[in-house]
């Protein structure tokens, strides 16, 4: 019984030493989270860059990383797009490292709450020609916390509903409506919305009783129905596009 006893400690001992040498190569500490923060492939040509805002209760990581990975990962096998399924990064929306990537995905934006930094780099970062797509949030709560902080961000730039004309549906994959139900029951429609930088090209996509980026996660699971699992994938595909063309 002891000699078990003595074993059993040796094991839990090793996995955790095993666990405080190889933590700090995988993870990091965001807030109150641990998450794995991720180093991209030097030569993509793309980077999926997630925005994390420091408000809320981590809901800036859902998804992550099997949305950037399978969206990735489907990007590389059917477009020129030079990348790999680990081509993306975390970056704090505090931090200059925002204006490394023409992309930015927020998650959960009907919970965040911009800092005055956060405002002015989102700004100066649509200002600079970037792109930005605000997915998986729903309600009209969530709606009124959205619009409170894009607000913030554009006062001077109105937020238009998009319909199936916009040319963002034609950058690579030729798609009649822009819209995708949501992958699940959120008590209304899915509506996409839009801000256009001062060249008139549409700089901002907000995904709104939606969940692109649910799609995406669970693209290689039974999940969802394949139809809108399909069109979130090539708008996704799509909005990439746009966002390096534009």
């Amino acid at each position: 019984m002891f000699r078990m006893l003595h074993r059993y400690r040796t094991i839990v001992f090793a996995v955790l030493v095993v666990s405080a040498t190889l933590g700090p190569m995988y993870g990091q500490r965001f807030g109150r989270f641990f998450i794995r923060q991720n180093e991209p492939p030097p030569d993509s040509e793309f980077v999926f860059a997630r925005w994390q805002y420091s408000s809320g209760s981590g809901g800036w990581s859902h998804d992550y990383p099997d949305a950037e990975e399978h969206i990735n990962q489907i990007m590389k096998e059917a477009t020129g797009i030079h990348l790999e399924h680990t081509s993306y990064r975390i970056v704090p929306m505090s931090s200059e490292e925002i204006f490394d990537y023409p992309f930015g995905y927020i998650s959960e934006p009907g919970m965040m709450w911009l800092t005055e930094e956060e405002v002015r780099h989102f700004r100066q970062f649509v200002d600079r020609g970037g792109f930005v797509m605000l997915d998986d949030f729903d309600g009209s709560q969530q709606f009124e916390v959205m619009r409170d902080n894009i607000e913030r961000v554009f006062p001077d730039r109105p937020m238009v509903r998009l319909d199936d004309t916009h040319k963002i549906l034609h950058t690579y994959y030729d798609i009649n409506t822009i819209y995708v139900e949501s992958p699940y029951e959120v008590g209304g429609r899915a509506v996409f919305y839009g801000i256009n930088n001062d060249k008139g090209d549409l700089s901002v996509i907000i995904c709104f009783n939606n969940d692109i980026g649910d799609f995406w996660e669970w693209i290689d699971q039974p999940q969802y129905a394949l139809k809108p699992s399909a069109e979130g994938l090539k708008l996704g595909i799509n909005f990439v596009v746009y966002a390096m063309t534009h």
